[in-house]
């Protein structure tokens, strides 16, 4: 999630001042690889659009991690200071199983999805994210069969040839070459992904959709950092929020809002979501707070919420509009603006193929360059001039969107 800030000046549109705090999905990785990217895509898009993006570091004792970037758009001059609020060590402690302790995961997430009836229902939406679900359950269950089967030809082995003793100690080295083929596969998770994808959907599901504790202390704690920039002398608070992030910040500025953070003829209000993976935790049984703050928020005329994904990217919930497709739709629905990234337009075939079957880079795509670029630039978006509802205002929805009440669960309260 990331916010965006801009002073107000009296030359509007010709110079403008940002600062926006970032918080990432569920990411492990410390925020400087955030900074890397957007230093480097950011680059390559303003190379390609024809304008002008620098970053230099944040200035040490400044609080959060950060960086500064001064753009030069559209004739405008703009300076944003970015930071990233963070919540990956939150992740780490999440990851931080054994490998028994992460099939256990396996056990009760599948249980989670299965007995729940969410996964049948997810499966009416995009099949991308609902195969991402099944693959690290399918991945784990693959390594346990090829490390048993490793481990039952050990014993076999030794059984075969000197008896009991033979047989005991068959047992014994049976049991260590099943462990040592788990660890092997756990030491190579960096290429298969199976135990990362295990804890993500395994930290969503230990609560049927209920935010942890140690989580919603920490959203509090970004709630009070939007807060406060509502309170300075901007023209707009942008709030981005990706993956997992999504559905974070929807939480988080439906607080703000309720709560009256949000003052009368202070800062424009936008809230950009990129890839979402809303259905993941609002179609869980106990997920009221996520679907009451996804109505609250639909309706409400206090921001400008746009939901940006692409059919391209098969972790995210593709043209899915949140709110309608978790039922709770309410009266009156503003928001989201749901439009396509459209990849297989805004990225040439060559790039295209560039990115084929890289499905973790693709899930990024929403924050880096494209090749043949139509209306949505990340870098535009975070660092022009035009706040987010002015950009898109006028900007009709995806035709292919879908709308339709797909949940099995839409109560809002226990």
């Amino acid at each position: 999630m990331q916010l965006r800030l801009r002073r107000k000046r009296a030359q509007t549109h010709r110079s403008a001042q940002k600062r926006f705090p970032c918080i990432p999905g569920y990411d492990p990785i410390h925020p400087r690889r955030y900074r890397e990217l957007y230093r480097k895509e950011g680059a390559d898009q303003a190379a390609i659009s024809g304008y002008e993006l620098a970053l230099r570091p944040r200035p040490k004792g400044a609080g959060r991690y950060g960086w500064h970037v001064h753009a030069q758009i559209d004739g405008a001059s703009v300076d944003a200071d970015v930071e990233v609020l963070v919540w990956s060590d939150i992740v780490r402690d999440s990851m931080s199983s054994s490998i028994p302790a992460t099939y256990a995961q396996l056990v009760r997430t599948a249980w989670a999805y299965i007995g729940s009836g969410a996964l049948w229902r997810l499966m009416r939406l995009r099949k991308g994210p609902v195969i991402a679900a099944l693959y690290p359950i399918g991945m784990l269950l693959v390594q346990l069969a090829v490390a048993l089967g490793l481990g039952g030809l050990a014993l076999w082995v030794g059984a075969a040839r000197a008896g009991l003793a033979g047989a005991l100690a068959g047992a014994v080295i049976g049991a260590g070459v099943a462990v040592l083929v788990l660890r092997w596969f756990k030491a190579r998770d960096g290429r298969l992904f199976a135990y990362y994808l295990m804890h993500d959907y395994a930290y969503s599901a230990q609560a049927r959709g209920a935010i942890p504790p140690e989580l919603e202390t920490r959203m509090a704690e970004f709630g009070a950092i939007i807060a406060a920039a509502l309170r300075e002398d901007v023209d707009e608070v942008l709030v981005v929020g990706h993956s997992s992030g999504a559905h974070l910040a929807v939480s988080v500025l439906a607080d703000l809002i309720r709560a009256g953070k949000v003052p009368e003829g202070g800062p424009a209000l936008g809230f950009l979501s990129l890839g979402q993976v809303v259905p993941m935790v609002s179609f869980l049984p106990d997920a009221w707070r996520l679907r009451a703050d996804l109505a609250y928020l639909a309706q409400s005329d206090r921001l400008a919420w746009v939901d940006v994904t692409a059919p391209g990217d098969g972790c995210a919930f593709a043209l899915c509009d949140p709110v309608a497709v978790t039922g709770v739709a309410p009266e009156g629905k503003r928001w989201p603006l749901v439009f396509s990234a459209a990849f297989s337009q805004s990225l040439s075939p060559e790039r295209q193929a560039a990115l084929k079957r890289r499905y973790f880079r693709l899930h990024f795509q929403y924050l880096c360059a494209f090749d043949r670029p139509k209306d949505y630039d990340y870098f535009q978006i975070t660092a022009g001039p035009l706040t987010l509802a002015n950009r898109y205002r006028g900007r009709p929805a995806s035709k292919s969107r879908m709308t339709r009440a797909v949940s099995k669960y839409t109560s809002v309260a226990p």
